[in-house]
């Protein structure tokens, strides 16, 4: 039986142990959806996984469609070409045969994990007028950083010191001054890394790695912070970077002893994405209708 979680994880691994870390675009932003993969036909962003999963330097642009999608509007896979594997999340209720018979319904929630392949709109050929180029980001610089400005003002931040980090007792983000950075988008990549551990606080997402993770809690909250950072990123416009790429061996390790973790991350930073964002969570099925 075909497992996804297993192929999901491998292609995250072979990236780290390259020391490569496929949420850090190696590009700049240049069209209007900040350099997110997106669906070219629902205009809508890939989330969670996904958006790692389709980060691919060999395409200048950033629309995925699947086969059947080009076929609906006339285009055509050029020949040869292979699909980028995505994936669809949803927990699934079901009865459970095993429970105790005691004339009560019993039921319980299984995964189901579901593949699509998609292709990048340089693959398609025959594309109408309306695809065959992205409409650019023309937000300047200053209307990024303020859009980030923006989304850190949720939190308490505290400028000085030569540490980034956040503080759960004080429920503050510390920082050293912005011109301690080498650039700006330096800067606002650290803050927004921050700003994602911000939002695993009791009152907000509460995330409890703790408990679940044991001994590797402090790698898998690194990681959530690392996703989040680059969906944040993402999001402004602004190029992010690796911030703790000596957390690369325990990603390595995290992932090679749960195939499951990735996503379980990635779903994490994309909650937390959101909850900064003020994004209703909607049912993880979008992904397919994003796909189909």
């Amino acid at each position: 039986m075909r497992d996804l979680y297993q192929e999901v994880t491998a292609k995250i691994l072979a990236d780290l142990e390259k020391g490569v870390a496929p949420w850090v675009k190696p590009w700049k932003a240049t069209d209007k959806f900040g350099g997110n993969p997106y669906n070219a036909m629902s205009r809508k962003p890939y989330r969670g996984i996904n958006q790692f999963l389709l980060y691919a330097p060999q395409f200048s642009r950033n629309g995925w469609m699947t086969y059947k999608q080009a076929s609906d509007i006339g285009a055509n896979v050029r020949k040869g070409e292979r699909g980028s594997l995505i994936v669809f999340y949803k927990p699934f209720v079901v009865s459970d045969k095993n429970a105790p018979v005691d004339g009560k319904e019993h039921s319980k929630t299984i995964p189901l994990l579901r593949c699509f392949h998609v292709f990048n709109l340089e693959q398609i050929e025959n594309l109408p007028k309306c695809l065959q180029a992205d409409k650019p980001d023309e937000r300047t610089e200053v209307e990024r950083h303020a859009q980030a400005e923006m989304i850190l003002s949720q939190a308490v931040i505290v400028h000085g010191g030569d540490r980034a980090c956040y503080s759960p007792a004080q429920d503050q983000i510390r920082l050293p001054q912005p011109g301690a950075f080498v650039t700006m988008a330096s800067y606002y990549g650290t803050a927004l890394h921050e700003l994602t551990h911000w939002t695993g606080h009791a009152s907000r997402c509460d995330r409890e790695y703790g408990k679940r993770f044991g001994d590797t809690a402090y790698a898998r909250e690194e990681l959530v912070a690392e996703m989040g950072a680059a969906f944040l990123c993402g999001h402004c416009g602004i190029d992010g970077k690796l911030q703790h790429s000596d957390y690369i061996a325990s990603w390595i390790s995290v992932l090679k002893a749960d195939k499951r973790a990735v996503l379980i991350a990635a779903s994490h930073a994309q909650k937390a994405a959101d909850f900064v964002l003020k994004i209703e969570q909607a049912e993880e099925h979008g992904e397919e209708a994003m796909a189909a």
